[in-house]
């Protein structure tokens, strides 16, 4: 879908762009797409939507820890106290009392996966933000994908389980969940999060990413039917309160 958007935009896949750029922006898909979603996915297969969403309040600390280094951007004594309340409110996280069919092992494993795929989101936006704020977002959305379709392939040939993933693509059942995703979560939400990050400061960018954890929670629990629990409140308010004081600051 992105291409035709491309095409109706009068953008194209030749943006006049140097080489060095084009590594760049490929190898931002490569690290936030192919590996930092493959991560997401396999911390949110473990612990659930509404743990996953506390975990991903690291997302903020991550993205201005990375621009003070990338981006000459410094740390306030307030943006270190949220960055501390976030990793509280993670903290928090191992403590909760698992829920059935969550065992103490994918509890910590989802949360070390989680960490591991905010950290990658993080370097992958960063890594490309000056680059970003002077080309068009349709053209640096699609070069990014290209670079995540390119690594999941080559992630698919080695994979043992390959002829039951590449079978699961004629399940035509779960196509529904597949394409609404991908329309929603890829063509349109990577559209709009790169446009945040290419038009402000990548700080207020990530706290306004960050209120994707707030609905993350809510779902979970209209939708999805996950306990809400006194704890997770606790931890959601102090990732949320984390967050806000490390972006605001």
């Amino acid at each position: 879908m992105l291409i035709p958007t491309l095409s109706i935009c009068n953008t194209s896949l030749r943006y006049d762009a140097s080489l060095s750029e084009w590594i760049i922006i490929i190898s931002s898909g490569v690290i936030g797409i192919g590996l930092a979603d493959t991560l997401f996915f396999m911390s949110l297969n473990r612990l659930g939507a509404g743990l996953s969403a506390i975990v991903d309040c690291l997302y903020s600390p991550f993205i201005i820890i990375l621009s003070i280094f990338w981006l000459q951007e410094s740390l306030t004594p307030i943006q270190i106290v949220g960055s501390i309340l976030v990793i509280s409110a993670v903290l928090t996280t191992t403590t909760i009392k698992t829920q059935k069919g969550l065992t103490k092992k994918n509890l910590l494993l989802g949360i070390i996966y989680g960490a591991l795929a905010m950290a990658g989101t993080a370097v992958s936006i960063v890594m490309i933000k000056p680059i970003l704020e002077r080309s068009p977002i349709l053209w640096v959305t699609e070069i990014r994908l290209f670079g995540g379709i390119a690594i999941m392939l080559i992630l698919l040939t080695f994979n043992k389980r390959r002829k039951n993933i590449i079978g699961s693509l004629f399940t035509l059942s779960s196509w529904k969940y597949t394409l609404a995703g991908s329309f929603i979560g890829t063509y349109i939400t990577m559209m709009t999060w790169l446009g945040g990050m290419k038009f402000t400061q990548a700080s207020i960018a990530s706290i306004l990413n960050q209120t994707s954890n707030i609905f993350i929670f809510i779902f979970a629990a209209l939708l999805l039917r996950e306990p809400i629990t006194t704890q997770r409140i606790v931890a959601i308010v102090l990732a949320v309160s984390g967050a806000l004081l490390v972006s605001f600051s």
